[in-house]
């Protein structure tokens, strides 16, 4: 991944786990927790590609799963975040522009769904049915509903700063101003070129007249 990636990745996915522990956890809505990390993720990774999406997802699940109260072990929901980012990576449209909100929405309910199911999937490998006692059909619901009320004022600001850097404009700026100075320094070469030409034209055929006239004046003395 380049600098701009990961400078933008990473202040973008603290941000949102800062936002999710200190103000989303404290809410206490039944159910689940609104995942805004999640939400980061499927941003980036609708722009950057499965592999980034991948690669992103990790490191924002590997940070959720030290960040404070995790009661988890270390691990768990990097993986989960990691599958996710991939998976939502290979929904990226080829122009890099969606044309509709509808393919967004829907990998964001997927992608709630599937994360709840595959938590609580690795889980129960490791043991842990915490899932079991919550209640997991409401967990999937409230999952998927806080979700989708979020993903419509997170999603598109992420998708929007994650072009503006990857096309980034100064850069841009700079080599089309680059490409305006050498192709006015090819205009003005040529131009002294043709006007150089034209010069040593007009004196060539100054010459000859002159030439020309001197023999006709010497013809006309004898």
């Amino acid at each position: 991944m380049r600098f701009n990636r990961m400078l933008l990745s990473t202040t973008l996915v603290i941000v949102a786990l800062v936002i999710q522990v200190s103000v989303l956890a404290r809410l206490h809505l039944p159910g689940a927790v609104p995942d805004l990390v999640l939400l980061t993720v499927l941003g980036l990774a609708l722009v950057y590609g499965h592999v980034g999406g991948a690669l992103v997802g990790f490191g924002a699940g590997l940070l959720s799963d030290l960040a404070p109260p995790a009661d988890h072990a270390a691990g768990r929901y990097a993986l989960v975040l990691c599958v996710i980012g991939y998976l939502a990576g290979l929904a990226k449209p080829e122009t890099g522009r969606l044309k509709s909100a509808t393919g967004p929405m829907a990998v964001v309910v997927v992608a709630a769904l599937g994360s709840t199911l595959l938590y609580a999937g690795v889980g129960a490998l490791v043991g842990d049915d915490a899932a079991r006692h919550v209640g997991l059909p409401s967990l999937l619901f409230t999952a998927a509903l806080y979700d989708l009320l979020l993903a419509p004022f997170v999603v598109p600001g992420i998708m929007a700063l994650a072009r503006r850097a990857e096309n980034n404009p100064l850069a841009e700026t700079n080599s089309a101003a680059k490409a305006s100075d050498v192709s006015s320094g090819w205009l003005s070469s040529g131009t002294g070129l043709r006007i150089g030409n034209q010069r040593g034209l007009r004196m060539k055929a100054a010459r000859s007249r002159m030439a020309r006239a001197g023999r006709i004046k010497g013809v006309k003395r004898l």
